[in-house]
């Protein structure tokens, strides 16, 4: 018997058996811990009106409640990229400068993981007008504070093509 398999306590342990335990006890978990479809449209519904709440930051003109829905580890993507909450805010705040919202959005899809802690959210972008400029797509994070926020964004400019080329 090689020496590294028993312990003091006199009970041989198997690191191979160990390992295929706990890797069983994890996925064991991980399966009892995921919502039902139920509970994921739920969840759709809060990320929706996370959404739509993170938009009307920018119609209030109020950088301070935009900065809430930015997780502290995100990265937005736009003409560049910028990582973490505080160059996120810094780039958007000249957004928030002028008397009138420059953009507005909503949300027209939202797709929630497995795990129920993150979703995606897709949806139109317009200028002033109305007219769609752009498509957005966050990656959505819950917290432990039980809140949602953005850790992932990037916009895409509408295409300005006859229609059918779309």
């Amino acid at each position: 018997q090689s020496a590294h398999l028993d312990r003091p306590d006199g009970l041989a342990m198997r690191p191979a058996l160990l390992a295929c335990g706990l890797t069983l006890i994890a996925f064991q978990a991980a399966a009892a811990a995921l919502p039902s479809q139920a509970e994921l449209a739920a969840i759709v519904v809060d990320v929706k009106a996370a959404e739509t709440a993170f938009a009307k930051t920018m119609a209030d003109r109020r950088l301070d409640r935009f900065a809430d829905f930015v997780a502290e580890d995100a990265v937005f993507v736009g003409a560049a990229m910028n990582i973490g909450r505080d160059k996120v805010v810094e780039k958007w705040s000249g957004f928030f400068k002028a008397p009138q919202a420059p953009i507005s959005w909503a949300p027209d899809a939202v797709a929630v993981a497995a795990d129920g802690r993150t979703a995606i959210s897709t949806g139109l972008v317009r200028d002033p007008a109305g007219k769609v400029i752009a498509r957005f797509t966050s990656l959505w994070r819950k917290d432990a504070d039980g809140r949602w926020r953005v850790i992932a964004d990037q916009g895409v400019d509408a295409c300005d093509c006859p229609a059918g080329q779309k």
